[in-house]
């Protein structure tokens, strides 16, 4: 009896009257498998040989999958550079329930400026850099690294609002670009360092101005 495997179909053949037909079934932890190795991948491309360079074919052959299978997950270079950085950095930088604003905004700010300052901190550099000709990389950036990252600073400010430390009306919006603005400014520019010290004396003028205009109950 010779048997012939056909993996790409998912069938299983055998000579003889009978046709035996086993469908395969990626499942969730093969797929998730893929995923991470893709963004791995992504990661480490960026690292080594840059932006530029890159293209979804090298990345499918780095990550031992086939082109379709990064389009199942992201539709362009921009949104796969984006994600495979938020994947690197989502586990560092998330806000702290302290029960003090201050020391949950500038524990996260000092974990994002140790992200921008280590090497994906180029990989930043290269997508802000690239966007000002190509408006798909900074939309990627804002919607799968900024917005979720914001999201959840509006509930940290929320909950000093609910404390007390905020005024019922401040404009969250433009307090989050209060506080990060400098901090973009510095890892841009680089007219002056991003240290620790900077983000805790930032945090303190900033937020600090603004807890004293709330009215204490009489």
């Amino acid at each position: 009896m010779i048997t012939l495997n056909m993996p790409k179909m998912g069938y299983s053949v055998k000579s003889g009257d009978s046709v035996c037909v086993e469908k395969r079934t990626p499942g969730r932890p093969r797929s998730e498998q893929a995923r991470v190795s893709i963004l791995r991948s992504t990661l480490k491309f960026l690292e080594k040989r840059g932006f530029s360079e890159l293209t979804i074919e090298s990345i499918a052959a780095s990550a031992n999958v086939g082109k379709a299978t990064v389009y199942r997950w992201w539709p362009n270079k921009a949104a796969l550079v984006a994600d495979a950085f938020a994947h690197s950095a989502v586990d560092k930088l998330h806000f702290p329930d302290t029960g003090s604003l201050i020391t949950d905004m500038s524990q996260q700010m000092r974990q994002l400026i140790q992200i921008f300052k280590s090497r994906r901190g180029r990989i930043v550099l290269a997508m802000l850099g690239a966007g000002q000709s190509d408006p798909s990389l900074l939309l990627a950036f804002r919607e799968r690294f900024l917005k979720p990252r914001r999201a959840e600073a509006y509930a940290t400010l929320q909950r000093a609002i609910d404390r007390g430390e905020l005024p019922p009306d401040q404009d969250l919006n433009l307090l989050l670009d209060s506080l990060y603005g400098p901090i973009y400014m510095r890892f841009l520019l680089r007219h002056d360092a991003l240290t620790d010290e900077f983000v805790n004396s930032l945090c303190r003028q900033v937020l600090g101005c603004i807890a004293a205009t709330v009215k204490q109950p009489e």
